[in-house]
């Protein structure tokens, strides 16, 4: 008797799946000098007792969320009987839930290399260090917190991270977790933290480290955390603003001017940004001076913008 962990790896169970890993290297080393060896690398049992025992229900939750769940006696009585009549050194009798499999893998991105090809979702891109260390956020979640006041990003991330957090513990959902407490209160472990790492990494984009929830203890230092990750405020904020208008500079002298409904159309949207950004940043005395220049502009014709744009942007 041996186990799945040594077959498909098990985090926090190293020295177990080495060990097992053993066994099923021995059978196939007496099978090929045509000894008698057959290794049964057990999944889980639905038992009370043997390896079992020691499984809370969130355990055994935490299990089938991988993707398997656990074998009854008669099961794993019939699979045992059916093994006999194997002329395999090695077989792996458990019992898998394949839309258990499909979520972990679009949840997490991730899933054991043997059981990739069961589930009809594309295998998550391997990352090298050098890959990994320069992964960039999530466009998608980095466009709505750019679109949102700094407390209120931390409220999105905050959900987030709620989220997560209660489909790791099986919570009914985000509103049943407490922001305030640790991790470590409501039951964390470390295959518990890898897993809601693997999440977060899925759902930000940015590469997380295994010990975040020991770093950040609660979902709300956490989700703060997040938000200096994905959303930094200040000159660090600039940085990805300023690359933006490079590009718009880029686009602009790279095409020809477009006819005067198209100049029309790009004057009006310039002007829509111009005056957004100006809302509540202007002292006093610059105000007045918009004021002049929006008066400027207002009279000014399509050639006599685009003349202007054709002088800064170096367009001829």
């Amino acid at each position: 008797f041996s186990s799945a962990a040594g077959v498909f790896g098990a985090a926090g169970q190293g020295n177990y799946a080495a060990a097992n890993t053993f066994l099923d290297a021995l059978a196939e080393h007496r099978h090929g000098l045509g000894l008698p060896a057959l290794s049964l690398a057990w999944g889980l049992w639905d038992t009370a007792e043997g390896m079992g025992a020691g499984l809370g229900q969130g355990d055994r939750d935490r299990v089938q969320r991988g993707g398997v769940t656990a074998l009854t006696a008669d099961e794993g009585l019939a699979l045992f009987d059916a093994a006999e009549g194997s002329s395999e050194a090695l077989l792996v009798p458990m019992r898998l839930d394949l839309p258990g499999l499909r979520a972990q893998a679009t949840s997490t991105g991730m899933l054991p290399p043997l059981l990739r090809s069961l589930v009809r979702v594309p295998a998550p891109t391997r990352r090298t260090a050098a890959t990994a260390a320069t992964t960039a956020p999530s466009g998608a979640l980095v466009e709505r917190l750019a679109a949102l006041p700094e407390a209120e990003q931390e409220a999105v991330l905050l959900d987030l991270v709620c989220t997560h957090v209660a489909a790791v513990l099986g919570y009914p959902g985000p509103e049943a977790v407490d922001p305030a407490r640790s991790f470590n209160e409501v039951g964390f472990d470390s295959l518990t933290a890898v897993e809601l790492r693997n999440r977060l990494n899925a759902a930000t984009g940015v590469r997380l480290p295994a010990t975040l929830v020991f770093d950040y203890p609660t979902p709300t230092a956490l989700a703060a955390f997040l938000r200096d990750e994905i959303a930094p405020s200040g000159a660090a904020a600039v940085t990805p603003l300023l690359a933006e208008l490079d590009r718009l500079e880029a686009s602009l002298t790279a095409v020809a001017l477009p006819d005067d409904d198209g100049r029309s159309q790009i004057t009006a949207r310039l002007q829509e940004l111009l005056a957004k950004w100006g809302d509540g940043r202007k002292a006093p005395e610059e105000e007045a001076a918009a004021a002049e220049v929006a008066e400027e502009i207002e009279s000014a014709t399509d050639d006599d913008l685009f003349d202007f744009i054709g002088k800064e942007f170096g367009i001829s």
